[in-house]
């Protein structure tokens, strides 16, 4: 999983994981030149596609640049790599941003409250206009939650509530769990409506739990309240024609085929209903004190579409992807040639200036109550005694509106105290930051490291046209 990587100073050796070792590195690097010039048969891919790849493969890979961070009590060093802060293709960035997101919502955003959360998932004939159109997917997105923020609002009336405020945060996934194109949403919404009162307090109503009843109403009018808005712009009388390469890997990811035979009616379970295509489920409830469970839902809305634990790769040279749940068929495990998992990889890849995360009601940046809502900042964590009493660990007090410091993510993300010196406990600091490749890949051979990256394979000619 791992390789021995020598720390600068003292010859002082740690373990860090060696990315370009994975399998999915291996993929990228030896078929993505293949990929591209497939593509290029249909116009080529835009470029944030591609810029997506390219970032990957520099991730976590010291010969791009590297911090070099050392302790001053036992003067040992580390090398810290770059990573590619992208959020389509690598496994790594996304779970750093999921816990950014969820650790940023639970104590910055989201009240002490219960919270339900309402999933819908839309029908095959619309999937593919709003995968290719982020504006109007955010449309239906602001449709679903203006009519479930309004259902709770007449039920709070009828309780005795006369101006309840309420308010919701949405993910936006463009995954399942077979790697298919599914546009669907997450909203995560307190069971509980806010009413001001005297001296601009703000009070919190508990709204009861949904029925069955009212699930399905909720998904009828979500669903007529859609059609409506795709008939008009015209949507649904237009067939499914792909415009690039793109369009046809998207087109793809929705249509993928399915062997065995075809999936049994899905049951009508408990606040769960199937309108014409739209699936609205709302049966996932926290109690308002399950703080560790609320992070838990949030992560799961904002992770990414990979995960590298249930990657792997057959003799025969194909990819295994293992599924959460075995297919109608049985089949446990989704596989693919390395060139096709590629196009996967790049339908699922999000479009720039398109927010995955969006916030309503009460919890919206301008609303007016929402700095009275949203719960104040834990202060700042006391400074921990060093193991080694002339080096003082710094402390480092979070700023409100500030991300979480990335040493902290790591920490919280991967159980990586990078900070912490693990030879005598003390604190490490950032003593050089190398951006220049060429000034790392030096370094990197002084001290006997790999210091080039690996080698692209060169593209498969010609292109195979049987996959377009």
């Amino acid at each position: 999983m791992g390789r021995r990587v020598e720390g600068a100073g003292n010859g002082e050796r740690e373990t860090r994981r060696d990315v370009e070792a994975t399998v999915l590195h291996r993929t990228v690097r030896g078929h993505l030149r293949s990929f591209l010039a497939e593509a290029a048969e249909r116009g080529g891919l835009p470029r944030f596609v591609e810029r997506d790849f390219a970032r990957y493969l520099a991730c976590g890979v010291l010969a791009h640049g590297f911090a070099r961070l050392a302790c001053a009590g036992c003067r040992s060093e580390v090398l810290v790599p770059f990573s590619c802060k992208s959020r389509g293709v690598c496994p790594s960035c996304n779970a750093r941003r999921a816990h950014d997101t969820a650790i940023h919502l639970v104590e910055r955003v989201l009240p002490r409250a219960p919270y339900r959360q309402w999933t819908l998932s839309l029908p095959m004939p619309v999937r593919f206009a709003l995968a290719r159109d982020a504006r109007l997917l955010a449309e239906v997105l602001g449709l679903f939650v203006r009519a479930l923020l309004a259902f709770q609002r007449r039920t709070a009336r009828r309780l005795g509530v006369s101006r309840p405020l309420n308010g919701a945060v949405a993910f936006v996934q463009r995954f399942g769990s077979a790697l298919q194109l599914t546009p669907h949403f997450h909203v995560l919404v307190p069971e509980a409506v806010f009413e001001e009162v005297d001296e601009g307090e703000l009070r919190l109503h508990p709204l009861p739990r949904p029925t069955d009843a009212e699930v399905e109403t909720l998904a009828a009018t979500v669903a007529r309240r859609t059609l409506a808005l795709l008939r008009a712009r015209g949507v649904l009388e237009e067939e499914a024609v792909p415009d690039g390469a793109l369009d046809v890997l998207q087109l793809e990811g929705i249509q993928v085929p399915r062997s065995g035979p075809p999936p049994p009616l899905r049951r009508q379970g408990r606040r769960n209903a199937l309108v014409e295509g739209f699936s609205l489920h709302a049966d996932t409830w926290l109690h308002e004190n399950d703080v560790l469970g609320l992070e838990r839902l949030c992560n799961y809305g904002a992770r990414g579409a990979l995960s590298l634990e249930r990657l792997s790769a057959l003799p025969d040279g194909r990819l295994a992807y293992r599924m959460k749940r075995p297919s109608p068929a049985g089949q446990t495990h989704l596989l693919l040639a390395p060139v096709a998992f590629l196009r996967r990889l790049a339908a699922l890849v999000p479009p720039p200036r398109a927010n995955l995360v969006r916030y309503f009601g009460v919890f919206a940046p301008n609303a007016r109550v929402r700095p009275r809502v949203v719960p104040v900042p834990p202060p700042p964590a006391p400074p921990r005694a060093a193991s080694c009493p002339e080096v003082p660990e710094p402390v480092r007090p979070r700023r409100p509106g500030r991300p979480i410091p990335w040493a902290e993510l790591l920490k919280r993300t991967f159980q990586t105290d990078v900070l912490t010196c693990p030879r005598c406990g003390g604190g490490r600091r950032v003593v050089a930051v190398v951006l220049r490749s060429a000034t790392a890949q030096a370094i990197l051979e002084h001290l006997r490291i790999p210091s080039r990256p690996l080698p692209l394979a060169p593209a498969t000619s010609p292109p195979q046209l049987g996959f377009w």
